[in-house]
């Protein structure tokens, strides 16, 4: 069996990746369902939402620091990673509208999704080196698919017994962290001889190109997460004008997050030929003019504007996977999991501020708030450029 798992890695991590990243959103699929029971309400969604978050971040940050995603294997990592959220995970069953254990859990769940998805990126680097661009595409198409997955059962089982999708989420990551550890880790990166120093987790950041990618990849994620957490109230806002019923709400925005993951293989397809940096300065300038443009074009028909949303939702994660693998390519080989983690540490963190500005501000601005979101394109597009040429691109 582990023979037949290391003669197509690729998507065995994929799917791994897909099944343990089912954690990060499983309460918000059930959300209708366990608030009618619960009474638990948006304001409640919104703290667990960023309790998840706040883990992720405070996760990726002591994987970073620490080295520990280059002092042991990374299998092992996202293998004892899915145990443990897939624990937390069933956990919150018991702990549902009991604050602040309600809280801790999903804190802890985004603890455990910083083992799985930093060290998803890892090993497939390690494993498939050669094309790693459009290798990660793949991943984070996985993820962008996780994220639209709830807005799909949201619209498809209503009434369902909560219980039951998260007990399944979390039998999703074992299935996902036993698939890994089988696999073990790839033969393309070096193995650590023995405990590194703390600073070598942010060795990168000493690396002027790591740096500017860097620096594109924080301006992506200033719109990414914030474009996602709107998505519904623009689509209501169209349907609205089109005088269809709040119930195809969930669905487009199924589709319109959903969509992203085909930018993302799609991009990693033209990454091969045109190179990793090629796509994500495309796809970022082509997100930051649909940003830019979307709230002076908010009188056009309802219909063009859906289909706008569409060419957004495409564009905006299509870079993702490339500036992972830009850094990936630059950090130092014997700390790529490290870099890795703290990139996506500062990435996620800038999300928060991101996610509160333009959801608070929206009953006040409306479709315009949407602008606050294109200082995240600029200055990713700005730094990008002050990147130095690599020997090879990726």
């Amino acid at each position: 069996m582990t023979d037949l798992l290391k003669r197509f890695p690729l998507p065995v991590i994929v799917l791994a990746q897909l099944f343990g990243t089912s954690l990060w959103f499983s309460i918000n699929g059930v959300w209708l369902s366990l608030s009618a029971q619960l009474g638990l309400t948006e304001t409640d969604l919104g703290r667990l939402t960023l309790a998840v978050q706040a883990g992720f971040i405070a996760g990726t940050l002591t994987i970073a620091v620490t080295g520990l995603a280059d002092r042991f294997g990374a299998s092992r990592i996202f293998a004892v990673s899915s145990l443990l959220g897939a624990l937390v995970n069933g956990g919150f069953v018991f702990a549902a509208g009991l604050p602040p254990l309600d809280f801790l859990l999903r804190f802890a769940a985004g603890l455990c999704l910083a083992g799985i998805y930093p060290l998803g990126m890892k090993m497939v680097i390690a494993w498939t080196p050669k094309y790693a661009g459009a290798a990660l595409a793949w991943l984070v198409g996985m993820l962008t698919l996780g994220t639209a997955l709830p807005h799909l059962m949201r619209g498809a089982t209503f009434g369902m017994p909560w219980e039951w999708p998260l007990f399944a989420a979390s039998v999703l990551a074992l299935a996902g962290g036993t698939l890994v550890f089988m696999l073990g880790d790839g033969p393309h990166l070096p193995k650590s001889n023995g405990p590194l120093p703390l600073s070598q987790g942010l060795a990168a950041l000493r690396i002027p190109r790591f740096r500017a990618v860097s620096g594109g990849y924080f301006g992506h994620m200033w719109e990414l997460y914030a474009f996602w957490t709107l998505t519904p109230l623009l689509i209501g806002r169209e349907l609205d004008r089109m005088g269809l019923g709040a119930g195809l709400i969930p669905w487009f925005a199924f589709a319109i997050i959903g969509i992203g993951a085909a930018g993302c293989i799609g991009g990693g397809r033209l990454s091969r030929t045109k190179g990793s940096e090629w796509v994500a300065s495309r796809a970022l300038a082509l997100s930051g003019t649909v940003c830019l443009l979307y709230p002076w074009l908010s009188g056009l028909a309802p219909e063009m504007l859906m289909a706008l949303l569409f060419v957004w939702g495409v564009a905006v994660i299509a870079d993702s996977p490339q500036f992972s693998a830009l850094a990936a390519a630059t950090a130092p080989r014997e700390s790529v999991g490290s870099s890795l983690a703290v990139m996506n540490a500062v990435g996620f963190g800038l999300t928060l501020p991101a996610i509160w500005l333009t959801s608070g501000l929206w009953a006040q601005l409306g479709v315009w708030v949407v602008l606050l979101l294109v200082p995240g394109p600029v200055l990713g597009l700005w730094s990008l450029a002050r990147a130095r040429p690599a020997a090879t691109d990726v």
